[in-house]
């Protein structure tokens, strides 16, 4: 085989990947399109323009030779700030062609988080937009030690656009293979202080390949938006490598999704494939009680991030005539490995296994159990993470032969679909019996007044566990006078007995991680 490329075999299934012995993923990414013909074709889409496939690939270039002309060598870490906008797809894939590692951060996050990031990384080089510079500047000016070289896109008067405009077009792709360290994540933290995720070259193209064009379908003619932003794993994916496996096209959206932007952005932009957190759609069904968006151009939908409740599938059918395509992916795994499939999408499951992955549910001695039995989900699959960045304990407790522990509960029924109960440590016993969050979260949904809801275990008078429900309202100045008690008894006649929540906290908002995961802790706490 050739430098630098990857052979698919799709007579298998799942197809065959076999990597050159030198790979780098951005001339798969990125060169290839030339190479092939599509420098002409739009490869991004966003307020700031189109971006051809060939103009990508120079930025992409100039970027590479930016960063090295730093100084910075192989395997020194970027960090990159960085909202979604061209400079993202620029500085991530220039990193990696020339041999540094990239490492997008949730740019939500504040000044305090930045540090530790930026100080966990030992980043040589950190890279951000204009909008995050107020946070930044505070986690640079403390971090010790500061990193070499600090960098806005723009905004400012020396930049990495204008060192970019400077910079040679032309850069050979540093030598690495396929197993060799890429590209980093940072956990989103919904259990605790993030961890960085080690990725390697071969694992964006697993992604792509098993679950975009393998599950998806997604083809050359797909036009991908992801509210999911492009800093944590399903954003990445949705956003930019599936597209560009594909020579397709990204739609970008820079600010804070809200449902009627997300709707406007469709109508706009005209994409085939819409992905979201299941926190979005809820919003968007409200919102759809007083609008009537055209979604005609959309295809699928795809909810990742936490579980899509059973009610939120139902409605958005009903009222859209979509299917939403649920799914688990995780930051360690990359993307989605259970999923549903457009012909085959139940409310209230996971789905099945993606192709090119395996799953097992285990007790807490580690022994597998039978069908419907709610155990510890662990998965093997190609694009499984190498170990967590300076942390062996915690890579050798999740790692075991090629197998992850994702820390979620989950159970598999005959036919091999399986249902998510929450993550391990978010369940509760409850007089003797373990019961799931998710399930009672589902049921408080299904009430046409609830717009979210949250469980949590709280101990009662006798020390016992029982769930407390965090619920926030559709209606926020309506009056919660008897609610609590017709959600109590809501949950009673469509649950078993025990599983009501014994009490009930109205809120405005629930705390979640920049992919809208609920984080249980922090309600605990």
């Amino acid at each position: 085989m050739e430098h630098n490329t990857v052979r698919v075999d799709t007579s298998t299934r799942p197809a065959t990947l076999t990597f050159a012995d030198s790979f780098n993923a951005a001339v798969a990414f990125i060169d290839r399109h030339l190479v092939e013909g599509r420098g002409a074709r739009v490869a991004i889409r966003s307020d700031e323009g189109d971006t051809t496939y060939a103009e990508l690939a120079e930025q992409v270039n100039r970027a590479g030779n930016t960063l090295t002309g730093l100084g910075l060598g192989r395997g020194d870490r970027v960090i990159m700030a960085i909202k979604d906008c061209p400079a993202f797809f620029f500085v991530f894939w220039g990193a990696i062609k020339a041999g540094l590692v990239p490492v997008p951060v949730n740019t939500l996050l504040r000044a305090h988080d930045f540090r530790h990031m930026i100080e966990d990384s030992g980043a040589g080089c950190v890279v951000w937009s204009p909008e995050f510079a107020a946070e930044m500047g505070v986690a640079l000016a403390d971090a010790v030690p500061a990193p070499a070289h600090q960098l806005p896109v723009d905004g400012a008067e020396r930049t990495l656009s204008a060192l970019m405009a400077e910079a040679s077009p032309d850069l050979r792709a540093a030598t690495a293979t396929a197993d060799s360290d890429c590209f980093w994540l940072y956990t989103s933290g919904s259990t605790g202080l993030p961890k960085g995720v080690v990725h390697a070259h071969r694992d964006m193209v697993v992604t792509s390949q098993y679950y975009g064009v393998g599950v998806l379908g997604i083809t050359a003619a797909d036009i991908h938006f992801s509210a999911a932003k492009l800093f944590f794993a399903y954003g990445l994916g949705n956003g930019m490598t599936f597209p560009l496996w594909t020579g397709g096209q990204s739609v970008l959206f820079a600010g804070r999704p809200t449902p009627m932007d997300m709707f406007e952005h469709i109508e706009r932009f005209q994409p085939t494939l819409y992905y979201a957190v299941p926190t979005l759609f809820a919003a968007q069904l409200s919102a759809l009680e007083g609008v009537s968006p055209d979604l005609s151009s959309l295809r699928a939908c795809v909810s990742a991030g936490e579980p899509l409740p059973a009610r939120i599938f139902e409605r958005w059918r009903e009222q859209t005539g979509l299917t939403i395509l649920d799914g688990i992916g995780t930051t360690e795994i990359l993307h989605i490995f259970i999923a549903n499939r457009t012909m085959d999408a139940r409310a209230g499951v996971s789905g099945k296994l993606v192709p090119g992955y395996e799953a097992r549910i285990l007790d807490d001695q580690d022994v597998e159990i039978g069908e419907g039995e709610v155990g510890h989900l662990w998965v093997r699959g190609a694009s499984v993470m190498s170990r967590y960045w300076n942390q062996p304990e915690r890579t050798a407790a999740a790692l075991s032969d090629g197998w992850i522990r994702t820390g979620d509960s989950y159970s598999r029924d005959a036919a091999g679909y399986f249902t998510c109960h929450g993550r391990s440590d978010d369940m509760l016993k409850v007089g003797g019996i373990w019961v799931s969050p998710v399930e009672i979260e589902g049921r408080l949904i299904a009430h046409p007044a609830v717009l979210e809801a949250a469980v949590v275990g709280r101990s009662d008078d006798d020390g016992l566990t029982k769930p407390e429900a965090y619920v926030v309202l559709k209606d926020r100045e309506g009056s919660r006078d008897q609610l609590a008690d017709e959600l109590r008894a809501f949950c009673q006649e469509g649950l078993a007995r025990y599983k009501y929540p014994r009490w009930v906290q109205f809120v405005d908002d629930l705390p979640k991680t920049a992919t809208g995961k609920i984080q249980r802790f922090k309600l605990r706490a």
